[in-house]
């Protein structure tokens, strides 16, 4: 594992080949794109930032539900974010803007959300990785963590071993300053409103 991977569960990172599953419809019915809203809880006007967007599956969602808000795709993967542009070349939405991680427009972002969205992207990311999701985050802001639950039996997702319980996340979170606000549990994940 690469150094700015330390810490993360998962030993390696989402491969792009895979992508056709970030757009199954059954995501939304385990994981209805309404209640990932409601956890989110973003004023009106809200800049809110999917981190590690992938597809842009949810944020293309919150985006047709929440027009007032300014949604910013980020990932790290340059071959995600182009398959995110063909789908908004489809369905143009005016409120979402695929960013790549670590780039220019990345750093211009800091202290400016609102809200972070990290959708089944916590086992995956590093520490390092997890600190710059905290620089985004404006002075009130806070992030809501949703990830594949090690605890449950699923029928998708990462292997048992690469994710992590809602246990371990709490505390993988509250070692790295985090304080956790509230916490929600779907069948096949577990979600946490935190805040630094």
């Amino acid at each position: 594992m690469s150094a700015d991977r330390h810490g993360a569960r998962q030993p390696e990172r989402f491969d792009p080949a895979k992508a056709a599953a970030l757009e199954d419809p059954a995501r939304f019915v385990y994981l209805p794109v309404e209640e990932v809203e409601a956890l989110l809880d973003a004023p009106r006007g809200a800049t809110l930032i999917d981190f590690g967007a992938g597809t842009g599956a949810y944020c293309r969602a919150l985006a047709r539900r929440r027009p007032d808000l300014r949604l910013v795709a980020l990932d790290e993967q340059p071959r995600m974010l182009n398959l995110l542009r063909q789908r908004l070349a489809d369905e143009p939405l005016a409120n979402v803007r695929p960013v790549l991680a670590g780039g220019p427009e990345a750093r211009a972002l800091e202290g400016q959300a609102d809200r972070v969205l990290a959708l089944n992207v916590l086992h995956e990311l590093g520490d390092a990785a997890l600190e710059s999701l905290a620089a985004l985050l404006a002075s009130q802001g806070r992030a809501v963590f949703i990830d594949w639950n090690a605890d449950v039996e699923r029928p998708a997702g990462p292997p048992r071993g690469h994710v992590y319980g809602p246990a371990e996340a709490r505390a993988r979170l509250a070692a790295l300053g985090w304080r956790i606000l509230c916490e929600r549990a779907f069948p096949y994940h577990y979600a946490l409103a935190a805040a630094r």
